[in-house]
């Protein structure tokens, strides 16, 4: 990465009154993040929502300088951007209209892998609790499922410490930056996780765990991941959070359930009676919702008998979903070339020949 190019990428990040979605927008019009900085400020006061005090804010000479302070910490600990227009970007997150505009990454795994379940619960997890999360994360190994979660005590600890004794790669993501692990006690935990998944955040170095950074966090969760598990809740907290963020991104949820006079089954038990959530008891539950079930082999010749039969625009999108992976439908329809109604039809047909997938988000993959 061209180190000119990271460090306007960190330095949109710290204008105030540009947040994720008009940061986006703005890159959208300017072309990258460093023509923003230099464009001319009669174009920019053309772009909807920049008003003078941020137009100020942007010539303001101490934005470079942090940034270049950042940029500093990350050559330091070798640790790896994601900005939004990145081919490494986790391309479920990259859909959901309020995903940061940049990432900070530590750790080996790839975030754009087939599987992804986030699993969420209390702080205060009970032994029930713990030993359902630590069976159903056990019984997933097989599905070589990407756990994700918050790196929190109770259940998220959990989570991540099932997902390591069974192999699994898991993401913890932060509510504050790279330079500490909050709570301290699961700095061992962070270091296993590392060297089998990693850490990840929106948050610069020094940001510490302030009481507003976990919702923004819970978003992260939720969008990074095909559906969330939550294993248990009190009436109220982060784990509800994050459910209802994953309903509003078309993620599934899921929900064990507990019995009636439990306070940490109280917001699990809400979630299944508001249909907020799917109530599951075992892996074996989430497979069957995901659709992951092993399906029959398809007979020798059969994809080339269909590429044969299927029309020139569909040839168009499956060469396009081979070459770029998976992908949401405004970015195949613009790039394809094609009117999104006609890129609507040619998706359903080829998922119903089996050769696209439907994934959460209005994202498309090959089979």
């Amino acid at each position: 990465m061209n180190e000119e190019i990271l460090l306007y990428q960190i330095a949109l990040t710290l204008v105030p009154g540009i947040g994720d979605v008009l940061g986006k927008k703005l890159v959208t019009y300017c072309g990258s993040a460093e023509a923003v900085f230099k464009e001319k400020k009669k174009l920019l006061e053309k772009v909807p929502r920049i008003g003078e005090k941020i137009l100020d804010a942007m010539s303001d000479k101490s934005i470079l300088e942090r940034a270049e302070k950042e940029l500093a910490f990350l050559d330091k600990f070798r640790i790896t951007t994601l900005f939004f227009l990145d081919k490494d970007y986790p391309f479920r997150l990259k859909n959901c209209i309020d995903s940061p505009v940049l990432l900070y990454y530590k750790g080996t795994a790839d975030m754009n892998i087939s599987r992804i379940i986030a699993v969420v619960g209390t702080r205060n997890a009970t032994e029930y609790g713990r030993s359902v999360c630590h069976r159903i994360i056990s019984d997933l190994a097989q599905d070589k499922v990407m756990i994700i979660s918050g790196l929190a005590y109770g259940i998220d600890s959990c989570a991540h410490h099932s997902a390591l004794e069974n192999n699994l790669e898991t993401i913890g993501v932060l509510g504050h930056g790279l330079g500490m692990i909050y709570p301290n006690q699961n700095k061992k935990l962070a270091e296993k996780m590392m060297k089998n998944g990693g850490l990840l955040t929106e948050f610069m170095n020094d940001s510490i765990p302030d009481r507003e950074n976990f919702p923004r966090r819970n978003r992260i969760i939720a969008g990074i991941s095909d559906a969330i598990l939550v294993v248990e809740a009190a009436d109220k907290g982060g784990a509800l959070i994050t459910a209802e963020i994953g309903n509003s991104y078309n993620r599934d949820v899921f929900a064990i359930p507990g019995r009636i006079n439990d306070i940490y089954s109280e917001g699990t038990n809400r979630l299944i009676r508001k249909n907020m959530a799917s109530l599951v008891q075992s892996a074996e539950d989430i497979r069957y919702l995901m659709g992951w079930e092993e399906k029959g082999k398809k007979p020798d010749g059969f994809q080339k008998k269909i590429f044969l039969e299927m029309t020139e625009d569909e040839k168009v999108l499956v060469d396009y979903l081979n070459i770029n992976g998976p992908s949401g439908i405004d970015d195949i329809s613009n790039l394809c070339r094609l009117t999104m109604s006609r890129t609507s039809a040619c998706l359903l047909n080829l998922e119903f020949e089996g050769i696209v997938k439907s994934l959460p988000g209005k994202i498309y993959a090959l089979t």
